[in-house]
C-alpha cells in the first residue's frame, strides 16, 4: 500500500501489517488502509453532484420549545404589541432536516432585542415569575458585527434577541448605516440561503423569503441570496461560514459562490476586516466536526490557505509552494487513520489537537525569530496568532510535534536487536549504557513523561511520517507494557537522598544530572527498590565529585 500526495510527495509506503502496537493502544493489523492521491494542480476532495436530502414539510416544536414560544407570545398580547416573533437562521434549517438545535434566535420586526427582554422582565414580574438577567452584545462595525444582541434565560435555556435590519452602505464608507428592516429585507441580507428561513411563532409557520431556501436545503446546495461578493465583502466570514456548512452537511458550494471567495477582494477582506478570535472560532468549529478533512480542501481550493494559517513574515527553513496540499494531505492521512481504528481511540479533545497536529505536520521544523532572538516554532505562531487559540493548543501542538521525531527514531529499535546509536543530542540527555531492551523502555518511558497524556496521539502522527517500510515481527508491548501513565511514577529516591550519597550540603545542577540518572534506572528496573538504587548510585559515582 502506497501513500502518496502526488507524483512528486511521497509519505511512506506500509504494507498491509501491524504498525505499531502499545498496550491498551493498537492498530489493526489486517485492514487495507489507503490515503488519498492529490493532484498537484488542485486539492479534488468537493463532491461532484448535490446529495438528495430529506426536508420535513413542517416543524415539530418539543414541549419545552412551546413553553418558551407561549411565554414570549402572551408578552406579546399583555402589551397589545405588533411584533411579529419569528426564529430565525440555523434551528429553522435543523429542525426542517429532523435535528434537534437548542441554539433559538429572535427576529424582531420594531424593536431592539434589549427593549423586548426588557418587555419579557416586566410580564414576569406581573404574574409573578423571577425576572431574568439581560445581557447585551454590543455591535462592532469595524469587525462586521452589525447588530446589537440581547440575551436572556427562559425555561433553562438561553435566548437571543435581535431585530430585523437592513443595511444601507456610503460610496466611501464599508461600514452599512443600519434601520429596522421587513422579514425580506433581512432574509437576503443573511449569510447562505439556507440560513435564511424563518419560522413566524405567531403563525406557526415556515417563511422563505428568497424563494429559494427550502429549494437549496432540499438539493443540498450552498448559495448565497445576493451576488456572493457582495456577501463576502459584507461579512467576510461568510466565506468560512459557506465552507464549514458545505462541509457539514456534504452540501455543494455554488460555483459563483466559489470564484466569488477565492478572488482577490475577498481573501483581502478575510485577511484584513475580521478578527482573528472570529477566524480561530470557525476553524476550530470545523476541525472539531464531523468533515473536517473536507472544509480544510475547500479552504485550500479556494486559495484561502495562506490567508487563514498566516505565517510570520521571516521564517526559516522556506516551504514549498504546493504546502497547503501537503497539509491537507496529511490531515487526510491522519483523519482516514483514526476512522480505521475507531474514533473512540481518543477523547474531544485529543481528537481535535491530533487533527491540527497533523494538519500542520509540514511546518513543524520551521522557525521564526521572537522575543529575544528566541527561535520559536511556526507552528505556535498560526495557533496563537492567526488562529487566536488557547496558548495550552499552541503547546500541546508544539509537543507532540517534538515527541513525534522522538518516536520515529525509536522505531529502528524495534526492526533491529542489534545495539543502535541514539542522538544525545536529538534527545537533550544522555543515556545509560545499558543493553538496548532496557535503553528503549527508558527513552520510551522518558518520552511518555514528557508528552503524557497525548502519547498516543503523538504515536498515531509519528506514522504518517515514518519513511520506510514498517514490517513488525516483534510485539512492543513486551516492551512498553507498565508504562502507560507513567509521568504519574514518584522517583524511588529523593534529593536529600542523592545529596547524602555525593556528600553535599545543598542541591544544584550535579543533584539534578543525577535525579535524571536515577528516573532512568528506575524506568529500567520497573521492579527494583529504593535501596537498590542507591547502591547502583554508589557504584557508578566517580570517587570525586
Amino acid at each position: 500500500m502506497q501513500i502518496a500526495l502526488n507524483s512528486n510527495y511521497c509519505l511512506y509506503r506500509c504494507q498491509t501489517h501491524r504498525l505499531l502496537q502499545l498496550q491498551p493502544f493498537l492498530l489493526p493489523c489486517s485492514t487495507a488502509f489507503r490515503f488519498p492521491t492529490l493532484s498537484p494542480l488542485h486539492c479534488r476532495a468537493m463532491a461532484s453532484s448535490p446529495p438528495s436530502v430529506q426536508v420535513r414539510d413542517s416543524i415539530d416544536l418539543t414541549p419545552k420549545e412551546t413553553q418558551i414560544f407561549q411565554k414570549l407570545l402572551q408578552v406579546v398580547r399583555h402589551f397589545s404589541l405588533r411584533t411579529q416573533l419569528r426564529v430565525a437562521g440555523g434551528w429553522v434549517r435543523d429542525k426542517l432536516l429532523g435535528k434537534e438545535c437548542y441554539d433559538i434566535d429572535i427576529a424582531l420586526d420594531d424593536m431592539l432585542g434589549r427593549e423586548f427582554c426588557e418587555k419579557v422582565n416586566d410580564y414576569l414580574s406581573c404574574t409573578g415569575e423571577e425576572k431574568q438577567g439581560i445581557g447585551v452584545i454590543q455591535c462592532n462595525p469595524d469587525q462586521s458585527k452589525h447588530l446589537e444582541t440581547a440575551r436572556m434565560r427562559l425555561f433553562d435555556e438561553w435566548i437571543d434577541f435581535v431585530n430585523l435590519r437592513s443595511e444601507d452602505y456610503s460610496e466611501n464608507s464599508r461600514i452599512p448605516t443600519m434601520r429596522f428592516g421587513t422579514a425580506e429585507e433581512d432574509a437576503y441580507r443573511r449569510d447562505l440561503t439556507i440560513n435564511s428561513l424563518f419560522y413566524n411563532i405567531n403563525t406557526s409557520s415556515v417563511e422563505d423569503f428568497t424563494g429559494r431556501g427550502i429549494e437549496d436545503l432540499k438539493s443540498g446546495k450552498i448559495v448565497t441570496p445576493l451576488p456572493p461578493k457582495d456577501t463576502f465583502l459584507d461579512d467576510p466570514l461568510r466565506v468560512l461560514r459557506a465552507i464549514r456548512f458545505g462541509a457539514r452537511f456534504g452540501f455543494i458550494l455554488d460555483e459563483e459562490l466559489k470564484l466569488a471567495a477565492g478572488c482577490d477582494d475577498v481573501r483581502a477582506a478575510i485577511a484584513d476586516k475580521i478578527s482573528r478570535e472570529r477566524i480561530g472560532h470557525e476553524i476550530d468549529l470545523m476541525i472539531s466536526g464531523n468533515e473536517p478533512v473536507k472544509a480544510m480542501t475547500y479552504i485550500c481550493d479556494l486559495l484561502l490557505f495562506s490567508v487563514v494559517f498566516s505565517l510570520p513574515p521571516i521564517f526559516q527553513p522556506a516551504i514549498s509552494e504546493e504546502c497547503d496540499r501537503l497539509c491537507i494531505g496529511y490531515i487526510d492521512a491522519g483523519w482516514n487513520l483514526i476512522q480505521l481504528i475507531g474514533s473512540s481511540t481518543f477523547n474531544d479533545e485529543q481528537r481535535r489537537l491530533y487533527l491540527y497536529a497533523a494538519l500542520f505536520l509540514p511546518f513543524r521544523k520551521t522557525l521564526y525569530e521572537g522575543g529575544k532572538a528566541r527561535k520559536i516554532p511556526v507552528v505556535n505562531h498560526i495557533i496563537r496568532n492567526s488562529l487566536k487559540l488557547r496558548a495550552s493548543d499552541a503547546d500541546t501542538v508544539v509537543s507532540i510535534h517534538c515527541a513525534v521525531e522522538k518516536f520515529i527514531s525509536l522505531i529502528p529499535f524495534i526492526e533491529s536487536t542489534e545495539s543502535i546509536q541514539i542522538s544525545e543530542a536529538e534527545w537533550g540527555i544522555e543515556i545509560l549504557d545499558l543493553p538496548v531492551t532496557s535503553k528503549l523502555r527508558i527513552l520510551t518511558g522518558l518520552l511518555l513523561r514528557e508528552i503524557k497524556g497525548f502519547w498516543r496521539v503523538a504515536l498515531m502522527v509519528s506514522t504518517l511520517l515514518y519513511p520506510n517500510d514498517i514490517n513488525h515481527t516483534q510485539d512492543i508491548s513486551r516492551i512498553t507494557f507498565g508504562l502507560e501513565e507513567v509521568w504519574e511514577l514518584k522517583p524511588l529516591v529523593n534529593g536529600k537522598d542523592i545529596m547524602n550519597v555525593l556528600q553535599l550540603k545543598s542541591g544544584g545542577p550535579l543533584v539534578r544530572d543525577w535525579q535524571q540518572k536515577l528516573i532512568q534506572w528506575q524506568l529500567a528496573h520497573p521492579s527494583g527498590t529504593a535501596e537498590e538504587c542507591l547502591d547502583w548510585m554508589r557504584q557508578k559515582r566517580p570517587k570525586r565529585e
